[in-house]
């Protein structure tokens, strides 16, 4: 059965980025006229995802009030956070209602996936939690990976001085009761990649990485930010060309 079920990450404070978007959640940050979560969703609607769990916190009713039960032709539920806890305690609170494999994405990075070979792949390697992965140069920014050469995860780490350049990517195939095997609780304050990750890689967890070579966008500084804009144009123009050949 095809993975039709997103949770999004969306309560972060996004304290690095309010000195060029000050009065809202990072998600929301205007991109060409049109808030970051919108090209998020529509990326994945086309995809498949026909429901959406946004995990929010920090102002969050401003993201409920922009987009309330659905959006284009998914559904919309949330997770809402009363005090923040971090993306991990965001994740437990939105996964406690889900029974299926689902998709989990970071609500402030995007990068392009194809869900079908993500999906496929983790079919493929009975894998219980799956990874995007891209490569990068940025040192210490996000989290390495080493894989072996059949993407089992051999090693997750906080900078990439020492590793193959692949990092983690933010969007993850996850199946139902991984988590609830870790011991936490609805409501702990606890971090995805410092806590979660870390916890279940060293239970001996089946982990997968599958790398993509597509664009990968991050909001989450204000530099980053200002890029995004030319990025998402650039990645349209070329989208609608190739839609154009297809349909030649």
């Amino acid at each position: 059965m095809p993975v039709t079920t997103a949770i999004i990450l969306a309560g972060g404070l996004g304290t690095r980025l309010r000195e060029a978007v000050p009065d809202l959640p990072k998600p929301m940050a205007p991109v060409n006229g049109r808030p970051f979560l919108e090209y998020q969703m529509d990326y994945w609607i086309d995809q498949g995802i026909n429901h959406f769990i946004l995990s929010v916190g920090y102002m969050k009713n401003t993201i409920i009030d922009h987009f309330g039960v659905c959006y284009k032709n998914a559904s919309i539920e949330y997770a809402e956070e009363y005090e923040l806890l971090g993306t991990g305690g965001g994740l437990l609170l939105a996964e406690k209602r889900l029974t299926e494999t689902f998709l989990v994405l970071n609500g402030d990075t995007f990068i392009e996936v194809d869900l079908g070979k993500l999906y496929e792949f983790h079919l493929e390697c009975k894998s219980d939690w799956t990874f995007s992965l891209f490569r990068t140069s940025q040192f210490g920014r996000y989290m390495s990976i080493d894989v072996s050469p059949n993407g089992e995860i051999l090693s997750l780490k906080s900078d990439l001085k020492k590793s193959s350049g692949l990092a983690n990517g933010g969007v993850y195939i996850i199946n139902p009761k991984v988590l609830s095997s870790l011991g936490y609780k609805t409501g702990d304050k606890v971090s995805l990649e410092d806590d979660i990750l870390i916890n279940y890689f060293s239970k001996g967890g089946r982990l997968f990485g599958k790398e993509f070579k597509g664009k990968f966008i991050d909001i989450g500084i204000p530099s980053d930010y200002h890029r995004a804009e030319k990025i998402i144009t650039q990645w349209k123009i070329e989208n609608r060309i190739l839609s154009n050949q297809i349909q030649k």
